[in-house]
């Protein structure tokens, strides 16, 4: 998948930090994306069914609800089963992980992620 191919593309950033909600809107939004921000889970799930995103990157570690909370609940919903959920952690655990791949996620990144770790996560999991 070029850079180019990457226009159409809907991505969800979920993340209570501002600065990576907006550095990974930023680097996105460079490649083409067009990108939503939820805070929180509940943000996000509210916003889900609005935008139907083609990929979802959330944080673990959030208020409320956290990542695999909200990973479970979007990975329950028929409507969004298949839409690929990454996961973002600032650790880089193995129990994290293995919990990540229980809930459904379909990659876990870890904090602080590059642009090319982002893109990459995209080209791997969305049939563009």
């Amino acid at each position: 998948m070029t850079e180019e191919n990457f226009q159409d593309l809907k991505v969800m950033v979920i993340d209570d930090s501002k600065t990576i909600r907006r550095t990974a809107e930023t680097l996105l939004k460079k490649a083409g994306c067009e990108v939503i921000t939820a805070t929180d889970g509940f943000d996000a799930l509210a916003k889900i069914a609005d935008t139907k995103p083609n990929i979802i990157f959330v944080d673990i570690m959030m208020p409320r609800l956290d990542g695999y909370q909200t990973c479970a609940l979007i990975k329950n919903n028929s409507a969004f089963k298949n839409t690929p959920v990454i996961m973002l952690s600032s650790k880089d655990g193995l129990f994290d992980k293995a919990k990540g791949r229980i809930v459904g996620s379909d990659e876990y990144l870890t904090k602080p992620f590059s642009k090319e770790e982002l893109l990459g996560a995209i080209r791997e999991h969305v049939n563009h």
